[in-house]
């Protein structure tokens, strides 16, 4: 890994937290899970950008980066005794397909169907791939000492 490769994932880091820790302010998240939500975003992003920049393609490298974020959310969730749609919706932020979806939109005004349909169904498998990846995180048990009894 080169210093470069290496300060731009750094600044990928910095900046997908920042921007998750935005969404989180906007939603009203308590101030004491900021950091927890900030490292979620910026631990999801990241894998993404260093799996697209691997040479995955956007829908198989949202499954693999959504994995260790719903993870990390569940984590927090235990961990800080909230729930987890807190860490969990503040860090797909930044995986979340919104171009795809306007640029879908935007063909589809423009009467550019080859372009809308085929940007659509990128933005579909997307969607797709970060559900089956938080479905299947979050479908593992947690460890017994981590359970509710009733």
């Amino acid at each position: 890994m080169t210093a470069q490769t290496l300060l731009q994932a750094l600044g990928q880091l910095l900046l997908s937290g920042l921007a998750t820790l935005s969404f989180g302010v906007l939603f009203a998240v308590p101030v004491r899970h900021y950091a927890c939500c900030a490292a979620t975003g910026a631990a999801g992003w990241v894998v993404y950008w260093a799996l697209t920049a691997a040479g995955l393609g956007p829908a198989l490298a949202s499954l693999l980066a959504v994995i260790p974020l719903a993870g990390l959310a569940r984590f927090f969730a235990v961990w800080r005794k909230a729930p987890i749609t807190i860490f969990l919706f503040c860090g797909i932020f930044p995986l979340v397909p919104g171009a795809g979806i306007y640029y879908t939109a935007y063909y589809f005004i423009r009467a550019e169907n080859a372009l809308a349909l085929a940007k659509g169904a990128e933005t579909f498998k997307i969607a797709v791939a970060l559900a089956l990846g938080i479905a299947v995180t979050l479908s593992l048990p947690l460890p017994r000492r981590h359970r509710q009894e009733h």
